[in-house]
């Protein structure tokens, strides 16, 4: 499990996701109307050459690992962030919930704006291709979810955990976070997730409803210019 999770993306794109990989033998992204992620096979010259292919200048690439990505001379950082890795100690239930329900195609539009406002992560319409995504509704209008991201053997990553600011303190997010634990963990597979260093709060939360933390990790943003 160490090895898979210090480079989550790689792994992901050469197993459970790599139907969902463009790219090749050294370095792979989604679809850049999916997901920004990415990574390379290691650090080596043949693999950064390849991360230089994944897009066309302009284009931006988004990196989270244990290591400092290395980046090749084409690929410029606009962003970077400390993050961290968190593992569940344990299996969750699996729990029901009236107000919960399976979020589709036809909820697209709604979860990238309740995305945009709240900022968990880049997201996209495309962002259930990754994997579910539940969430529950108050008037009709959509006031948090959470889903299913990075897969690997054996560990799904929770991700995209949001509530509306009208709708914080009601309980939502850990509702929805023991939720979709629930459901990964039914399936008999871990449940990892990110979060950024500074979320001291979030980081809190996850602590207190079972996960550990297993490693700091480096995210990075990065554009694609011509040389």
């Amino acid at each position: 499990m160490t090895e898979s999770l210090d480079r989550p993306i790689w792994t992901a794109l050469t197993t459970r996701h790599a139907d969902l990989a463009q790219g090749g033998a050294d370095a792979r992204c989604y679809a850049a109307d999916t997901h920004p992620f990415a990574a390379s096979r290691d650090d080596g010259p043949e693999s950064l050459r390849a991360l230089a292919e994944l897009r066309a200048p302009g284009g931006t690439l988004l990196f989270l690992q244990a290591s400092v990505p290395a980046l090749p001379a084409e690929l410029v950082a606009i962003q970077t962030a400390d993050a961290v890795q968190m593992v569940a100690e344990g299996a969750f239930p699996e729990i029901a919930d009236p107000r919960i329900a399976q979020l589709g195609l036809d909820d697209a539009e709604e979860m990238l704006a309740l995305a945009e406002l709240t900022k968990p992560g880049p997201f996209s319409l495309k962002a259930q291709t990754l994997g579910r995504f539940w969430g529950v509704k108050s008037g009709g209008r959509l006031t948090a979810m959470a889903g299913e991201r990075l897969k690997v053997p054996g560990l799904t990553e929770l991700s995209g955990l949001c509530t509306h600011p009208d709708e914080q303190g009601r309980g939502l997010g850990r509702l929805l976070l023991n939720f979709v634990a629930g459901q990964i963990s039914v399936r008999g597979e871990g449940v990892f997730l990110h979060a950024y260093a500074s979320n001291a709060n979030a980081i809190r939360l996850y602590e207190a409803l079972g996960f550990r933390l297993r490693s700091p990790m480096h995210a990075v943003f990065a554009e694609r210019r011509s040389i």
